[in-house]
């Protein structure tokens, strides 16, 4: 495999922390999306239980919590990301209702049965599509929704070079009829799938990601880790602006049966 071609999961976690700390949004998306998502969603009460898996610093969470009623928890791996959502929650006078915590999504801390909601942006591909909507299903009431981001082919063919670079990154990239099927396996009725427009990828992703490589690879003159970094960014945004006919973000809507 190429340096070009490292999976992100490759490079040292405070690096990749470091980086993308320095973005509002840690993966492609826009408060569009998310509110597009949300209007799908029709059991929300002030009283109900929201999870975001995967929260970053809170780009998403926030504009939920700005339409939505209930008490939101975040989870994060990084300890940095979580400071900066909790930070953002303040900022815009929601910490009474919004809280990150630093978790893994694969042990969640909540009972089952407990959440009205499960939200996750561009974020399910840690723990993996699939075993991501089995394992999460357990924590939400009955007639909950959950709501995720994921990586999705457009095409059942695709020129090699794009199909190579996803089949390495994430394996279980699939057509958006397959995931449906995974939904429906899972135990969900699926209410909703809307593809991400280009401008989430582009305009609120990877233009943002110009200045931010500029000032990181300043701070890390010399640094080979981090220019690997930042190349591997530039060519993962160099093949979604070659192939981005042939995959995207889909947004997954569904409802606990």
């Amino acid at each position: 495999m190429s340096d070009a071609n490292k999976s992100i999961h490759e490079f040292d976690f405070k690096l990749i922390c470091e980086y993308f700390s320095n973005l509002e949004r840690q993966g492609p998306g826009s408060p569009e999306a998310t509110l597009k998502a949300l209007s799908f969603i029709d059991n929300l009460a002030n009283d109900s239980k929201i999870a975001d898996l995967g929260c970053g610093t809170g780009g998403q969470t926030m504009v939920l919590a700005r339409h939505a009623p209930g008490h939101i928890t975040g989870i994060d791996l990084f300890a940095d990301f979580i400071d900066i959502f909790n930070a953002n929650s303040c900022k815009w006078n929601l910490q009474d209702r919004v809280s990150g915590i630093v978790g893994s999504m694969d042990n969640l801390p909540f009972q089952r049965e407990e959440l009205d909601l499960i939200w996750s942006e561009g974020a399910i591909y840690n723990i993996g599509f699939e075993r991501g909507l089995k394992q999460w299903h357990g924590f939400l009431k009955r007639g909950g929704f959950i709501a995720v981001s994921e990586a999705s082919w457009f095409t059942r063919e695709r020129p090699a070079e794009i199909d190579a670079f996803w089949k390495d990154a994430y394996p279980e990239i699939d057509v958006i009829s397959r995931k449906v099927e995974q939904m429906e396996k899972a135990g969900y009725i699926p209410v909703a799938t809307f593809v991400l427009p280009e401008n989430c990828w582009l305009a609120n992703f990877y233009t943002p990601q110009i200045s931010a490589q500029k000032k990181f690879l300043k701070k890390h003159a010399g640094n080979t880790a981090a220019e690997e970094l930042v190349k591997n960014q530039r060519h993962e945004a160099h093949l979604y602006d070659k192939y981005k006919d042939f995959y995207g973000y889909v947004f997954y809507v569904g409802k606990k049966i």
